[in-house]
């Protein structure tokens, strides 16, 4: 029961995830990408720091600059992703944001020297024949936002490496509180920087900062963290990548977006790329077992 529990925790989560490219494109209706990533994060900010206030007491030094790293990561992902908005569809920007499963193992490779194995190149290669489906035009050209959404993907990648390597010594709680903090003050500098402090607001506009917060930050995060103390760690990675196709499902149904045949070939590399990165472990737990009885 617990583990059916957390599987339903984490669908949630990557059901909130996915509905947050859509509060996205819709927010820039409303607001710059500056101001939607400063309102977003400040509101989360409050809301984690009062729901999780116990936590608060359990900040250290460590946590703090830790936390400031991550939340760093974190800013500079998000602007891109939002950028890449700007510029592209939110069902391609979400498929090609997923990518960051894959290149998580290239960056493991980079910083411990980590061998990346046959199932991860696997993966790789049907994601790049995938984005070139999505995205790459008969000219052999990418869209800009593509380019944003696949360098966001690549920050998104760094926010999941060293938010696992902190977690293992410090509360991941604590850790997130900070991050998203961190993402705040950076937001409003880049407000104050590019002199787009808010002065006036839709009630469009403020009702998608809210559901931004509360729905796609707040109650993912900890359905997230929730989940996965009961769920299989394989099993929530594959259900937190459908994220990206609860993504291209929303903006289909609520932006009415139409996906061309070229693109959903795309999308289902992709998504395939993702499940083969992510089932490795089970499949060489099998190869094991096979062998043992043998």
């Amino acid at each position: 029961m617990k583990k059916f529990k957390g599987e339903l925790l984490m669908l949630i989560t990557a059901v909130m995830w996915g509905s947050g490219f859509v509060g996205m494109a819709i927010g820039l209706e409303h607001w710059t990408v500056i101001q939607l990533m400063a309102l977003r994060f400040t509101l989360a900010t409050i809301l984690l720091g009062v729901v999780f206030h116990k936590k608060v007491k359990v900040i250290s030094r460590s946590v703090l600059w830790k936390g400031a790293v991550l939340g760093a990561i974190l800013f500079v992902a998000f602007v891109l992703q939002t950028m890449g908005l700007e510029y592209t569809t939110p069902s391609k920007n979400a498929f090609l944001t997923a990518i960051n499963v894959l290149i998580v193992p290239i960056i493991a490779f980079v910083v411990y020297k980590r061998r990346i194995d046959r199932f991860e190149g696997i993966a790789a290669t049907i994601a790049v024949a995938g984005i070139g489906f999505l995205s790459l035009h008969d000219s052999l050209s990418i869209n800009i936002g593509d380019l944003f959404s696949i360098l966001c993907a690549v920050g998104f990648a760094f926010d999941i490496f060293y938010t696992n390597v902190f977690v293992k010594k410090e509360d991941a709680l604590a850790l997130t509180i900070v991050q998203f903090l961190v993402a705040s003050i950076l937001s409003w500098i880049g407000v104050m920087i590019l002199g787009e402090v808010p002065t006036t607001a839709s009630k469009e506009g403020i009702l998608t900062i809210i559901y931004l917060a509360v729905f796609c930050t707040l109650i993912a995060y900890v359905c997230q963290n929730v989940g996965m103390q009961y769920a299989n760690p394989t099993k929530s990675a594959i259900i937190l990548s459908t994220e990206s196709l609860f993504g291209t499902i929303a903006s289909v149904i609520v932006l009415n977006e139409i996906l061309t045949g070229k693109m959903i070939i795309g999308c289902f590399l992709i998504f395939i790329a993702i499940i083969v990165a992510e089932v490795k472990p089970t499949f060489n737990k099998s190869i094991i077992n096979a062998s043992q009885k043998g």
